[in-house]
Formats: C-alpha cells, structure tokens, sequence
C-alpha cells in the first residue's frame, strides 16, 4: 500500500494541511490503515524534496497547507493508470514459517497449519461479520470501505484455501524424508546466488 501516491491523489484535489489529509485518507480507506501525524509529515517532507508538493497559505489557526506541484499531478496520473507489480521477492511471513517448520526434525506441521487455520477462519467470520459504522451507509465512504474489507475478506479466504493445499502437499511426504538437519558446508562469503523463476513462471 502507497501511502505516498495515495497522500499525493488527495492533494491533487486541493491543498490540505496534516491532520486534514489523515482524516481524508481515512475517509477514503475506511480507516483500516490508519495513520500516525508522524508519518503524514515524514512523507510530506520527503515529497517536497522530490519536488511534488510545496508549503502553501497557513491559516488563522496556524494549519500549514500543502499543495501538490506539476511534478505531482503527473505522478499522481502515471499511478493510476499504472497496475500494481506484486514483485517475486515479496517476503510472506506465513510461508516461510510453514515451509521452515516442514523441515525442522520433531515439528508437528500439522499442528502449526491447525492453529493456523483457525486464526484465519476467526478473522474470516470477524470480517464477514463486520458492518459500516459511518452515518451514510449509502454514500460513497461506505463504498470505499466495504471495497477494502471485500478485498481482506477474499485474502482471508485464499489463505484458507492455501492451507488446505499445503497440509495435502505434506501428506503426500514422510516427516522423515522432509526433515533438513544443518548442513556441514561452509557457506561461501558474499550473498547466495538469486533463483531465476523468469523462465518457471513464463512456462
């Protein structure tokens, strides 16, 4: 998630000083990212550095406004017409976790999808369970944040389906068989040699 494009798009509304355009990107994302003041400012500070917004007008009450510069518009356009680029080396916790524990000798792998698995059905009925608490229940920030929970709700889903598929993988396989003790080899200095997936995934 960008928070940078996203605080970007909203100036390119109009200027807004720091506490405003945390409100609007919570509007915007039915404040299940929320965000520190803390975080709004590092950001702001690094977009006028890289020349996409600037220190406008301060109000009566003190309130900095920051407006967006050419520079950021055109960012703000090249984002959105741009698909997102989930990258190959995208680090998932619970992957690794289960495909280290499926080599770890006396590991009950089993046991760790189980607890696994359970959680997620939780957070699966909590986000089916979960109503709009906005007072327009028609309006477009309802919109903007069953879009978000839609999208928690299928990821919820797929993780689910993804432990079935993986506990089917390991019965396929003798614990023994699975079990990695630690090498013996001297690693070489230096960082291991990058996998190239490019022609797997092309396939």
């Amino acid at each position: 998630m960008s928070v940078r494009q996203s605080l970007l798009a909203i100036l390119d509304q109009g200027p807004c000083y720091g506490y405003q355009l945390r409100a609007e990107f919570d509007r915007r994302t039915g404040s299940t990212w929320p965000l520190n003041v803390g975080q709004i400012y590092n950001t702001l500070d690094r977009l006028e550095r890289d020349g996409l917004v600037r220190k406008g007008d301060v109000d009566e009450q003190g309130h900095v406004y920051w407006e967006i510069t050419d520079a950021g518009s055109a960012e703000v356009t090249q984002w959105l017409a741009s698909p997102v680029e989930r990258t190959q080396g995208t680090r998932d916790e619970l992957a690794i976790k289960l495909a280290v524990a499926a080599t770890l000798p006396g590991v009950d792998v089993a046991e760790v999808i189980q607890t696994q698995r359970r959680a997620s059905l939780r957070q699966l009925q909590e986000l089916n369970r979960a109503k709009y608490a906005g007072a327009n229940p028609d309006g477009p920030e309802e919109l903007a944040w069953s879009l978000v929970v839609d999208s928690m709700i299928f990821a919820a889903e797929a993780e689910v389906r993804w432990l079935d598929h993986t506990e089917q993988r390991l019965h396929a396989h003798p614990r023994h068989a699975m079990a990695l003790e630690l090498s013996t080899d001297r690693p070489k200095r230096g960082r291991p040699a990058k996998a190239d997936t490019t022609q797997e995934v092309s396939a």
